[in-house]
């Protein structure tokens, strides 16, 4: 193509959710919603783990770093979501380079460290007497480091891989936040070695993560057969059902949509809703409710922090 029909794009339209316009007060109000619980609920989960000598344990380590995550990343795509239901607006070409780096380095470091919280059960319901020194804090921060690290790493090698291309034509991007494969459709060149870097690394990489958590669940469940005490078994198939149903809430849309890196249906967006917005709102009811000693936690602190309301009330008259 002639050089000089390659427009050098200065921003890019996002063109949202479908029906997005025909029921803008109801997405306004319950993405709204969604946006304050989520940033509430992990808040205060962090501050659980952070508060109760009892809960710095690996899993809890790990789980205040999901709920990092997940303050991060529906703070990446739900406030400009928000902003071009209410009035649309483009995104600046680096305002789009930034949201696609940011969205895949937090999606893949949460892909990453899944995995390791799915490693961290199995070791301590598989290898109880080893637990200590399998997961030694030493071990657990290099844990977390790397996959925060190789997330980084991962996210920058697609978005220089995707923004290196040249975009002509129009620049309205079929999605609601800058993904690869809707700013790929943009591109005036081909694509194949993008799409098959897609297919082959970020729907592989989940999908292979997805069948080692699996593997892992499958040693974690005959181990919790051969517990004689009913009481014991209930109590650890219930914190494993806790991980086994956000890992299941994460990477089912993930594989769904990164698998097909050709399709691009409008199903599609409305599946990126669920693993990018209600995902990361649900993770920390799930971890409350089924958990009964993030639970018991958090009944104290609100009645330790009841009390010292009622104290200072009572000082002051």
């Amino acid at each position: 193509m002639d050089r000089k029909n390659i427009s050098a794009f200065t921003e890019f339209v996002l063109r949202g959710l479908p029906h997005a316009n025909e029921f803008r007060n109801s997405f306004v109000l319950l993405f709204t919603l969604i946006y304050i619980c989520t940033l509430l609920g992990n808040i205060i989960l962090i501050m659980v783990v952070k508060k109760t000598h009892s809960l710095h344990t690996p899993m809890y380590f790990f789980l205040a770093n999901l709920s990092i995550l997940d303050i991060c990343l529906s703070s990446v795509t739900l406030p400009k979501l928000l902003e071009n239901i209410i009035h649309a607006k483009p995104i600046s070409f680096g305002g789009c380079v930034c949201q696609l780096y940011f969205f895949h380095f937090l999606a893949s470091t949460e892909c990453f460290l899944y995995t390791v919280m799915a490693y961290d059960r199995y070791a301590a319901i598989c290898r109880p007497l080893l637990y200590n020194s399998i997961m030694s804090w030493k071990i657990c921060m290099c844990l977390s480091f790397g996959s925060w690290l190789t997330g980084s790493l991962h996210s920058m090698t697609h978005t220089i891989l995707t923004f290196l291309l040249p975009f002509c034509g129009s620049n309205e991007i079929d999605y609601f936040f800058c993904d690869i494969i809707p700013v790929l459709k943009l591109a005036c060149a081909d694509t194949t070695v993008n799409r098959t870097v897609t297919l082959g690394d970020i729907g592989a990489v989940a999908l292979i993560c997805f069948i080692l958590i699996l593997t892992s669940y499958v040693h974690i469940l005959s181990a919790i057969i051969k517990i004689k005490t009913v009481n014991a078994r209930k109590k650890t198939f219930s914190t494993c059902a806790s991980h086994l149903i956000v890992v299941l809430l994460f990477y089912v849309p993930c594989v769904f949509i990164y698998m097909r890196p050709y399709a691009g249906s409008p199903l599609d967006s409305t599946v990126a809703v669920f693993y990018t917005l209600v995902t990361p709102l649900l993770n920390p009811l799930i971890y409350s409710l089924r958990n009964n000693e993030v639970k018991l936690a958090l009944w104290k602190i609100i009645e330790l922090c009841l009390s010292k309301n009622i104290e200072s009330l009572s000082t002051s008259f």
